[in-house]
């Protein structure tokens, strides 16, 4: 089994050391206040930006060993597509992991996009296609498809993407969209279908995923509850005559020391105002519930030092997990650390059980 290690892009902010505070790092504009203390000035000036910071993101993962990035879908952060062109060309190796919404318009442009992207990144872009928020926040953003149908629209616009990628003519007529005669040719024809990234905890997006994922990203629970969720998606794949690939969306604060990494996590729960001991956030070894949710998206943290960070990492991979998707705040300067000190390790305990295995 192959295992990637993803690094997130946080395209609606970031943070600093030391400041749990979240910030688009690099932007200007005199409604912020500088990072800096009193006196203190940025030699950059106008000249760097966030998508400049972004950039720097995906260079430190690059460099610091990890196979790919994953674009974040926000609603009120920059478009997760225009980010992924954007970054393409910085590296020549990274799966560009890119998540949107399948509200984002026809299912036949998008696949036409794809094979723009795959094209010219030599097969590296990857679809991760969310539900989105709550109806609130879709209409706010022109979507006014009720909740109950979110789900199967996702279906529909795989079925036709891979549909226009892969066959010529190719005609679909659905609740959601329709294509007749449809279909690339020339250049543009049987290139690879991106691979496609879902997930959820429901029983749709189980179905949904059965059908349709390629991977299935869990969201970050001790590894025991995980197995349940494994097997009832691996089962209801077997119906469809299918295998899946399963994901990890969650964070790591690594550090030299347990103690150290506890430290500094207690001073990041105090920093975005949580008390720190009113309510214990650890569920598991080394795994904090909830710990930078709000900033990043992931259910759960690993906490601990760059050995134990690893050893969790590695009973995960045990239990089939494949794809894991990390953060963790400041997402440039973590990229360097858990890149150099937590994946050499993983990679290499991995490489020992599957020898012996084999």
């Amino acid at each position: 089994m192959t295992i990637e290690f993803l690094w997130q892009l946080p395209t609606s902010g970031d943070g600093r050391y030391g400041d749990a505070s979240q910030t688009r790092r690099g932007e200007r504009s005199h409604s912020l206040h500088s990072p800096f203390t009193d006196g203190v000035s940025d030699p950059r000036g106008n000249r760097f930006n966030f998508l400049d910071h972004l950039h720097q993101i995906a260079r430190a993962a690059d460099l610091s060993g990890f196979d790919g990035i994953q674009i974040q879908n926000d609603l009120e952060g920059d478009e997760s597509w225009i980010v992924a062109g954007y970054l393409a060309r910085s590296s020549s190796r990274l799966k560009l992991l890119t998540e949107f919404e399948a509200s984002r318009g026809s299912a036949v442009y998008a696949a036409k996009n794809a094979v723009s992207f795959q094209r010219f990144t030599n097969g590296r872009f990857a679809w991760q296609i969310s539900p989105g928020g709550d109806s609130a926040l879709r209409r706010r953003h022109g979507d006014f498809v009720p909740d109950s149908d979110v789900l199967s629209r996702i279906g529909e616009f795989i079925e036709v993407a891979r549909g226009v990628l892969t066959q010529s003519p190719f005609s679909f007529k659905g609740h959601f969209f329709e294509v007749l005669d449809g279909g690339f040719k020339g250049p543009l024809a049987n290139k690879p279908v991106p691979l496609v990234y879902l997930s959820g905890n429901t029983p749709a997006a189980y179905r949904l995923s059965a059908q349709w994922a390629d991977v299935h990203v869990l969201d970050a629970a001790p590894a025991e509850e995980l197995k349940e969720s494994i097997a009832a998606l691996q089962a209801l794949a077997g119906e469809h005559g299918r295998k899946l690939s399963f994901g990890l969306r969650i964070d790591a604060l690594a550090r030299e020391t347990e103690d150290e990494a506890v430290h500094d996590a207690q001073r990041f729960l105090a920093q975005s105002g949580r008390a720190v001991g009113t309510s214990n956030p650890v569920v598991g070894p080394n795994l904090w519930e909830g710990f930078a949710t709000p900033q990043t998206g992931a259910a759960a943290s690993l906490v601990g030092s760059y050995g134990q960070v690893a050893e969790r990492l590695v009973k995960y991979a045990d239990i089939g997990i494949s794809s894991f998707v990390l953060a963790a705040i400041p997402h440039f300067e973590e990229a360097y650390r858990i890149g150099e000190q937590v994946l050499p390790v993983v990679r290499s305990r991995i490489a020992i059980v599957q020898a012996k295995a084999a």
